[in-house]
């Protein structure tokens, strides 16, 4: 049974809508190659293979053009075949591409654009919630070491900003609420921001240093991440925190077994007694140590169960915050097992096994120390309960009473002298009338002082005296030697005047022996007259006639100009060995204090005859020259 195709017939020519020839006679030769068996039709059973056929190689396609690697097109199929597709170059290919189809009516019509609707509006009241969790170290807790905050992230459509906030726990003692107020967080150093698909269940974000761990959300978030293609890791459980779960449990009771009845022993002491405690009175002195001092307490003893209190004695104005208790009502050890005593005593749960001995009522003596806790208490008195106790259960009836007070010692003066007072000189001037004092203090010049009257007239009272009782400075308190405190500042006497001197003579009953030598021997040797020269050492020395001439002629010009004895006191304070010189500095000092007219020619002169050397100069021939 043979298959007969009905051929097309060939369209008239130039007649309009016929096949084109030549479109005809390439589709015949294509279904041709297609079947080697002309006129069947090309389906399955219908089409045979060559038995003849005996090459089955590929075409080479891979070549070399200009020394580079080029891929050609096959032009034929296995063993030599013609291929039987149609071979286009690939601008044609490229061209068949992006042709875009034309309907029968023209160019379709755009549809119109959806209407444009703003974020803030699209996403408004939009709230992405996730429930999250951070972890926080304890360092100085000895009951946890880290604690668990749960917190609630939420993210805000609108302008993608987040916010965290921990729920408030309450009596928790932790600043809880609003941990981050709505604002765009950082994602990155880049300055990236937290995006709504950068958020998922099971994972961790970093938030100003701190870590969130996310382990679920509310419904409204799971749908909206998953409408936007966000497949969601499952959700997780809530971490706990510890400490808080711990506080949950109900407390546990430690009972120790012992063969002591305390029970007996507190119901004996409770029904006999009005006052079951021995009140002991005792002192710690830590005078020793920086800043030590000696506190009173007072220690309790309870007979009842043997357990001890000390409590603090305060006084008014102590400048001590009013604690009522050194130590709380407790149980003390007073021997410890050997593994116990190197073990740290606030983390050391005392109990019997770690006590070989504690303390009771016979190791509290008066008159005896006692350690506890690391301190050592004296005790120096009790009350007479427990005197009585003490008789009664010890046999001891003679319990001093001990006198634990110290006498303070005497302030100590405090004394700040300057050493710029040093060099400083005085004129102190006593009125025997008044029993009054004036202090004047001669100019200096460049000194940084100001000199002038330093006291006026007033009464001095001397230091150690009484507001009552008042004891004033009198004439037998002056004399070369003494100090005089004058409000808080000490003048010590270097020199006195002849009138001093006269008057402590007529009037010797009032100093001691000491004082009038001091003075006669100062004044002697300090006021003792220049050397008469007779008229032979005139005669033979004409330089004493010129010095003679020149000081009686600037005696007879000196008008207005300050007494000779005034002059002389004030080179004696300065001279202190008695020789009669001074130096040259001072004793310009000296002549400025005075005003004297250094400047003028004839002092000039008299100033050169008067110096020795080139740093010394003779006051007693230079005070001749100014009248008394």
């Amino acid at each position: 049974m043979f298959g007969v195709t009905k051929e097309p017939l060939a369209p008239t020519p130039g007649k309009a809508g016929g096949p084109n020839p030549t479109e005809v006679a390439t589709a015949r030769a294509a279904a041709m190659m297609s079947n080697p068996v002309h006129g069947l039709p090309f389906l399955p059973g219908m089409s045979f293979k060559d038995s003849t056929k005996t090459a089955f190689h590929r075409s080479q396609t891979l070549g070399y053009r200009n020394g580079y690697a080029v891929v050609r097109h096959p032009t034929v199929g296995i063993g030599g075949d013609r291929l039987q597709v149609s071979q286009l170059s690939q601008a044609e290919l490229d061209k068949l591409a992006s042709k875009a189809p034309v309907l029968t009516y023209g160019q379709p019509k755009q549809a119109p654009r959806a209407e444009f609707i703003p974020a803030y509006v699209a996403f408004d009241k939009k709230v992405l919630k996730f429930d999250a969790y951070f972890q926080e170290d304890v360092p100085l807790s000895t009951e946890e070491h880290y604690r668990i905050r749960q917190v609630n992230i939420y993210y805000y459509l609108e302008d993608d900003s987040m916010s965290v906030i921990e729920p408030v726990v309450e009596n928790s003692g932790i600043p809880q609420g609003k941990l981050i107020k709505r604002q765009r967080l950082a994602k990155n150093d880049r300055g990236d921001h937290y995006h709504w698909k950068d958020l998922n269940r099971g994972i961790n974000i970093t938030i100003y240093g701190r870590t969130f761990r996310i382990v679920d959300c509310d419904k409204f978030t799971q749908v909206f991440l998953e409408s936007q293609g966000i497949e969601l890791n499952p959700p997780e459980k809530m971490a706990l925190d510890p400490y808080t779960e711990l506080r949950k449990q109900p407390l546990r009771k430690y009972v120790t077994p012992t063969d002591f009845d305390q029970l007996k022993q507190f119901l004996t002491f409770d029904k006999q007694v009005s006052d079951p405690v021995l009140r002991f009175y005792a002192i710690w002195d830590d005078t020793d140590s920086m800043f030590g001092e000696c506190r009173t307490y007072i220690i309790h003893y309870y007979l009842m169960d043997d357990t001890v209190e000390i409590r603090e004695v305060h006084e008014r104005n102590d400048g001590r915050d009013p604690f009522p208790l050194l130590m709380s009502r407790q149980r003390m050890p007073k021997v410890l097992v050997e593994n116990a005593k190197n073990f740290p005593r606030c983390v050391l749960e005392i109990s019997d096994k770690e006590v070989l001995e504690w303390y009771t009522a016979k190791d509290f003596i008066v008159g005896k120390p006692l350690t506890i806790l690391g301190r050592t208490f004296f005790i120096y008195d009790c009350d007479p309960f427990t005197r009585q106790y003490y008789k009664e259960k010890f046999g001891i009836s003679d319990l001093p009473h001990i006198d634990v007070s110290k006498k303070e010692p005497p302030p100590v003066k405090q004394e700040s002298p300057i050493p710029e007072d040093k060099d400083r000189r005085f004129v102190f001037s006593y009125f025997l009338a008044t029993d009054m004092i004036s202090i004047f203090e001669p100019p200096v010049r460049n000194s940084g002082i100001i000199g002038g009257k330093y006291l006026g007239r007033t009464k001095v009272v001397k230091p150690g005296s009484s507001v009552e009782n008042p004891i004033y400075y009198g004439p037998s308190d002056f004399f070369i030697g003494a100090v005089i405190e004058v409000f808080g500042h000490r003048f010590v006497i270097l020199d006195t005047d002849d009138c001093v001197l006269k008057y402590m003579e007529s009037n010797a009953a009032q100093y001691s022996p000491e004082a009038l030598l001091s003075v006669q021997s100062r004044v002697r040797k300090q006021g003792a007259p220049a050397p008469e020269l007779d008229n032979q050492q005139m005669e033979e020395d004409p330089g004493v006639q010129e010095l003679e001439a020149l000081i009686d002629t600037i005696q007879r010009q000196g008008k207005d100009r300050p007494c000779r004895d005034n002059i002389r006191k004030m080179f004696q304070i300065y001279d202190k060995e008695a020789s009669g010189h001074v130096d040259r500095e001072t004793f310009f000092k000296i002549c400025d204090s005075f005003h004297l007219p250094v400047d003028d020619s004839l002092v000039k002169e008299l100033i050169r005859m008067c110096s020795h050397g080139e740093d010394k100069i003779d006051y007693y021939n230079f005070v001749r020259a100014f009248s008394n």
